[in-house]
């Protein structure tokens, strides 16, 4: 019983008991599945309070441990292990926050197969919750692989016209680099004996040559679900085919899951690795910046635009990551959660204006702000938090990146913020192009498109706002007072920035 009533057993298969509870509601009875799906997201969230009001910010220890035996064979000693810490509250919170938005969000956009679509969605729920709170790595890798087959589906049956293209190559890219990081995984367990992510670290025995191989299998895994350049073709695919719902959730958490095992695995597995790459990581952070921002201008589709915004969004938290200084990963957190509240309410507005006219050509649109007022105002602020206004989210955590880049040790020169911050400049461009296009000047040719078919274009009805609404709160919380989100994750920052440093000291 102890074990079931675990805050942390609790918060990640919660969302089974709602699959448990769908699989009874008949198929024809949508609002009670839509209902039963979101009654149960939203329990999960209040269950991660409760673990958030049971979490010490001042401990940078993992806390609220839950570990017990679970795969003893022939020497080898697997287990259910799971803990909480200041690297990964904010993005359990993230997780079990988005999730009901997203299910709300689909309360007109899905109409076919809703039984199906609400099971996987809460068993997706189930696999991000356990990716960010497993401890030992062969349970970390089930949730990992888990994740795979409800997005896969989620973008495969309700995602647009080359949906099959979109979800199979989702699927193969991850898959491939998954098989690197689960050799890596082996070859860790059987040297050192344990899976148990804390015991490796507290030994740290690797030698500096496997470092180097064990930091390359892990980081091809985490950089093809960031997505890094050159890594990140499927991400456009995917996010272009996917349903509004899905494209919340992959930019909003499930990228979070490669920036994450950065953070998580290779940092504190890998140290010396992780200094001796840091140059090259960041090198490859600043490229993905500028080329995202570039490639974003280039786009017309309105979707398109804001998945190759989340690669140039992306390269700015591993460049954070890989400063390896307490600024430079805080704000790197940071900006994983800003990146899926303005991208994740980004996707949601585009779902929006696509449901009433089934267009993201954004060649076509041109006056919305005069016909939806209240769309506008809401797309504006969300804009001008994605590029980085301040005193909204984006401004805090790009500036603290860049801060911890432009001092970085182990990077070696100012020069990489220099570049990175060009990507700052370059978002506003193609952000308010955008904006200009859609809402700005003369009617565009799909408002007398829309006449046509016997109505004009609305605002936003009430459920929409009240999907928008607690987005933008946090959009201005964080960009006004961000000091609990940086309270709750430094003590843990401070800790591994140690061990870094100890490992830059050690190097020769």
């Amino acid at each position: 019983m102890e074990f079931i009533l675990h805050p942390l057993t609790l918060v990640t298969f919660f969302p089974l008991l709602g699959v448990l509870v769908l699989l009874f509601i008949p198929a024809e009875k949508k609002n009670a599945l839509r209902w039963t799906a979101l009654l149960t997201s939203l329990i999960t969230f209040g269950i991660s309070l409760w673990v958030l009001s049971l979490f010490n910010a001042a401990d940078p220890r993992l806390q609220l441990v839950a570990r017990y035996d679970w795969i003893t064979v022939a020497g080898w000693n697997i287990q259910y292990h799971l803990a909480v810490d200041g690297l990964s509250i904010l993005l359990l919170l993230l997780t079990t926050f988005l999730t009901p938005i997203a299910i709300l969000s689909t309360w007109t956009a899905i109409e076919e197969r809703v039984k199906d679509f609400m099971l996987f969605f809460l068993l997706l729920e189930v696999g991000m919750t356990g990716v960010f709170l497993a401890q030992d790595l062969f349970l970390f890798y089930i949730f990992w692989e888990f994740t795979l087959v409800p997005m896969y589906f989620l973008i495969g049956i309700w995602g647009g016209p080359r949906r099959i293209y979109a979800a199979i190559k989702f699927f193969l890219y991850t898959m491939a680099g998954s098989i690197m990081m689960l050799l890596a995984i082996l070859w860790l367990g059987i040297q050192g004996g344990t899976f148990s992510v804390p015991d490796l670290i507290a030994r740290g025995n690797i030698p500096p040559n496997a470092q180097t191989w064990l930091f390359l299998a892990f980081a091809l895994a985490f950089a093809i679900k960031v997505p890094m350049w050159p890594l990140h073709s499927w991400l456009p695919d995917a996010h272009v085919e996917a349903p509004t719902a899905g494209s919340v959730i992959l930019a909003g958490v499930l990228l979070k899951m490669g920036t994450y095992g950065f953070l998580r695995f290779n940092l504190p597995l890998f140290p010396q690795a992780s200094v001796r790459f840091a140059p090259w990581m960041a090198l490859l952070a600043v490229i993905g910046i500028l080329y995202g921002a570039a490639v974003s201008y280039a786009q017309r589709d309105i979707k398109k635009l804001v998945a190759y915004s989340s690669v140039s969004h992306l390269g700015f938290v591993m460049l954070g990551l890989f400063a390896l200084n307490p600024q430079g990963i805080q704000g790197g957190i940071l900006q994983m959660i800003n990146h899926g509240l303005s991208t994740g309410a980004l996707f949601l507005l585009v779902g929006m204006v696509y449901e009433q006219t089934h267009t993201r050509d954004f060649e076509v649109y041109g006056g919305l702000w005069k016909i939806m007022p209240v769309y506008g105002a809401i797309t504006l602020v969300v804009t001008l938090s994605s590029m980085g206004l301040p005193g909204l989210n984006g401004f805090v955590g790009e500036f603290t990146i860049l801060l911890g880049a432009f001092g970085s040790k182990a990077i070696g020169s100012p020069w990489y913020a220099g570049f990175a911050a060009t990507g700052v400049i370059l978002a506003a461009i193609y952000m308010l192009y955008m904006f200009q296009r859609i809402f700005l000047g003369p009617a565009g040719s799909i408002v007398e498109e829309v006449k046509k078919h016997g109505h004009a274009l609305r605002d936003l009805t009430a459920r929409e706002i009240i999907t928008v609404v607690p987005l933008l709160i946090f959009i201005f919380w964080i960009g006004l007072y961000p000091k609990p989100f940086f309270a709750l994750m430094a003590p843990a920052v401070e800790r591994l920035v140690a061990t870094l440093q100890a490992a830059m000291v050690a190097m020769p």
